[in-house]
């Protein structure tokens, strides 16, 4: 896809739970190359929107396209394809206790691509050298902090070299040493460049690093555009309450 062209495009997307409606004709683009924070309060949809992105949920409405392919929808066929273009990343670590960082991160080359072992442990020391972790390789997840196992969740997606990656509240259950741990990684994933979709609580990170911001409230992108503009300038009431109680 040529550079400006969006990567992710979410049109009118309609999700319900029963007769729950949790999400309510949302849309936007990202363009490759974009950092996204998606804000709002708890219920607002955000952590379903970036689901139904990933796959992980069908939608009842619209359509979602990541990287030209249809995906969310009973039925497709993209679910392939789109586990070698997203990466995702979530508030729990979920990594293996009884396997060490190294095998983390090498289980999928060696498993889903058919990489060879060696190019596997290379790509490995690679993706851990990004997060900060090339100490690590050996250890277990119970030897890590909590901002350590985030860290090397972020790693063992990068080594499947997505397109696009997903973080769903990943600093969340972490205490401030350890957030400010992960936020430094994704920041300077976004800075070589890496599309990104992140469901923050962290007002300070969205303001730094995220190109777009997306306010969501009542299942609706509420407010959407510039960072940096939408904080200057809040357009609606509900906006401007939600800044004024996370700073």
């Amino acid at each position: 896809m040529p550079e400006g062209e969006a990567v992710v495009r979410v049109q009118d997307v309609i999700k319900e739970f029963g007769p729950l409606r949790v999400l309510d004709g949302v849309g936007f683009d990202v363009v490759r190359g974009q950092t996204v924070a998606i804000v709002g309060r708890s219920g607002s949809g955000k952590s379903t929107l970036l689901r139904c992105i990933a796959g992980l949920e069908t939608i009842q409405g619209g359509n979602i396209e990541v990287c030209g392919h249809a995906v969310g929808r009973p039925g497709s066929a993209a679910r392939a394809q789109l586990r070698r273009d997203v990466g995702m990343v979530f508030q729990s670590y979920n990594l293996f206790p009884h396997l060490t960082v190294e095998r983390t991160i090498t289980l999928a080359l060696t498993l889903v691509k058919k990489e060879s072992k060696a190019a596997a442990k290379q790509k490995a020391a690679e993706v851990l050298r990004l997060v900060g972790l090339t100490d690590k390789l050996l250890a277990y997840p119970e030897q890590l902090s909590g901002g350590q196992q985030q860290r090397v969740a972020i790693a063992r997606s990068l080594a499947l070299q997505p397109q696009i990656m997903l973080f769903d509240e990943v600093t969340s259950a972490l205490d401030p040493e350890l957030t400010a741990e992960v936020l430094a990684v994704m920041e300077d994933l976004a800075r070589r460049g890496m599309t990104m979709i992140t469901v923050t609580h962290e007002m300070g990170f969205a303001r730094r690093v995220a190109s777009l911001l997306v306010f969501m409230h009542q299942g609706k992108v509420w407010e959407i555009g510039p960072t940096a503009e939408l904080f200057a300038n809040p357009k609606t009431a509900e906006f401007r309450q939600f800044v004024g109680s996370e700073l």
